[in-house]
């Protein structure tokens, strides 16, 4: 998702908690790793990778100026023979210390192993954030997180892809996990805040969101 679908998505949740909500998650995550140089660590659970999130950071990084938000992506299934950027399995969090932030993305509860870890890395001094489904174990470990609740995956691209979804659609459902993941790094990298947009009802707003997604482009292209 590009900078400008961003923006249509943001305008279209306008007048919800999501734009605000993320924004806020992403203003934490910044000051956890901007301060300290970095030290930023990725992890999901051992069904669901966010190999998504860890290539917009990288993006963002490059594009605000602030290679501190460049994540290290811990894999449950790294092979030595993976490329440098996707050799870091789960033993990388027994070495986690203070100053480093702990960036955890579990739409479902995680394995007991990976809680135990992350418990770890929090005993260390690491700063722990969670983008989760709603676990109240991966909530209680995280000093924040957002929660994306479970009933939403996977249903809102849906409802941007098709008008004929326009109506099921409800303000809160309409967001899953990798929505907030695209709202949240792209927030992560800007500079300033813009000002808030309303007005319109939510569904015109999604309604206007898919005309545009879906009309042909510009003629000089």
């Amino acid at each position: 998702m590009d900078a400008v679908r961003v923006a249509l998505l943001r305008e279209v949740l306008a007048g919800t908690p999501w734009p605000g909500a993320t924004r806020r998650f992403a203003r934490v995550l910044r000051s956890s790793v901007v301060p300290q140089g970095g030290g930023l660590l990725l992890v999901g659970t051992e069904e669901y990778e966010p190999w998504h999130l860890a290539a917009h950071l990288v993006d963002e990084a490059a594009w605000s100026g602030l290679p501190e938000l460049t994540p290290t992506l811990v894999r449950h299934r790294a092979r030595p023979g993976d490329p440098a950027h996707l050799a870091v399995g789960l033993g990388r969090l027994e070495s986690v210390r203070r100053g480093e932030t702990l960036l955890v993305v579990a739409p479902e509860r995680p394995e007991a192993e990976l809680l135990e870890r992350v418990r770890d890395a929090r005993r260390a001094g690491a700063t722990v954030l969670a983008l989760d489904g709603g676990d109240p174990e991966v909530h209680g470990l995280a000093h924040e997180a957002l929660t994306v609740a479970v009933a939403a995956q996977g249903n809102a691209m849906n409802a941007v892809n098709a008008v004929d979804t326009v109506d099921a659609v409800d303000t809160m459902d309409a967001v899953d996990m990798d929505m907030v993941q695209h709202l949240v790094s792209a927030a992560a990298g800007e500079n300033s805040l813009p000002g808030s947009r309303g007005g319109r009802p939510f569904r015109d707003r999604l309604s206007r969101l898919v005309d545009q997604l879906t009309s042909p482009p510009p003629a000089r292209w």
